[in-house]
């Protein structure tokens, strides 16, 4: 294989297996109630993460043979030194399945490929409303449905309005909301996967997201494939610090505060955070 892959044919041959991906998923939801739910870690996890998972390694091993390209996906994953591939297929077959099975419609697909420790093209899959969300590195992220593609484009929060904060269900935490309290106005989104509020911040939907991370600290599979999306819609994916997240390291887990959204809010909600956090007790990182 070359040192450089052709993003634009990557992305015209993962294309069809997400639309594969996307309809068998929507047909695990129609049967919600009959699947068993095991926990794995506190996590709960179905055999319709399993399948996809399944699905699409089979599907892209085809195309990219392991060999060449690692893959680490949430349902395969045991603790390892990175991947020494030169590119990496970073997947999670269903994010957000407490929201699955809560049939909210708040789950996706996620898939990354990662180089140098960062994205360089991805996809966030959101079943319920039949659209998938792309980007290549350099080239712009896009929403695609059956009918075309348009570019996304992060704009500023509203003048004058109260900022949209989309918010995890099950881990907006007591911290969280002193720090919210900080902000001003502010109108709280409940939403389930990392994807679904990623791309509701880049569709104008939502403002901003943040993660105080700690124990509910979100994983590889979790961000590369949104990172590169808000990235690439002209957004800012970063720690509260302002450095970039990078993937395929010793460790997946991401330990430090997150904030997400147009630069122009995200850098002074990132300043904000970091002394907020100082001031309450500082944060370790964990």
């Amino acid at each position: 294989m070359s040192s450089t892959l052709d993003l634009e044919h990557t992305l015209t041959t993962l294309r069809p297996i997400l639309w594969q991906a996307l309809e068998q998923l929507r047909q695990f939801s129609h049967h919600v109630r009959e699947l068993t739910v095991q926990d794995k870690g506190g996590d709960p996890v179905t055999i319709a993460d399993e399948a996809i998972d399944a699905f699409l390694r089979h599907a892209l091993q085809v195309h990219f043979p392991p060999s060449q390209f690692g893959y680490l996906t949430e349902e395969t994953y045991t603790p390892r030194q990175p991947l020494p591939q030169p590119y990496q297929w970073i997947i999670d077959p269903l994010d957000g399945t407490s929201d699955f099975l809560q049939q909210t419609g708040e789950y996706a697909i996620h898939v990354a490929l990662v180089h140098d420790h960062r994205p360089c093209l991805a996809a966030v899959v959101w079943p319920e409303q039949e659209v998938i969300y792309t980007a290549i590195a350099g080239a712009g992220a896009y929403r695609e449905t059956r009918q075309g593609a348009t570019r996304l484009r992060v704009q500023p929060p509203p003048e004058g309005q109260p900022l949209r904060v989309v918010l995890s269900r099950s881990h907006a935490g007591e911290r969280l909301q002193a720090f919210l309290s900080t902000l001003g106005p502010v109108q709280q989104i409940p939403m389930g996967s990392m994807g679904c509020k990623t791309v509701s911040i880049c569709q104008g939907e939502a403002d901003l997201y943040i993660s105080l991370s700690g124990r509910s600290a979100p994983k590889d599979w979790d961000l590369a494939a949104p990172d590169l999306i808000m990235q690439e819609a002209g957004g800012a994916f970063t720690y509260a610090n302002g450095e970039l997240p990078h993937y395929n390291c010793a460790d997946v887990h991401h330990w430090l505060p997150l904030v997400v959204g147009h630069p122009t809010v995200s850098r002074w909600v990132g300043d904000r955070l970091q002394a907020f956090l100082q001031e309450n007790q500082g944060y370790s990182g964990k």
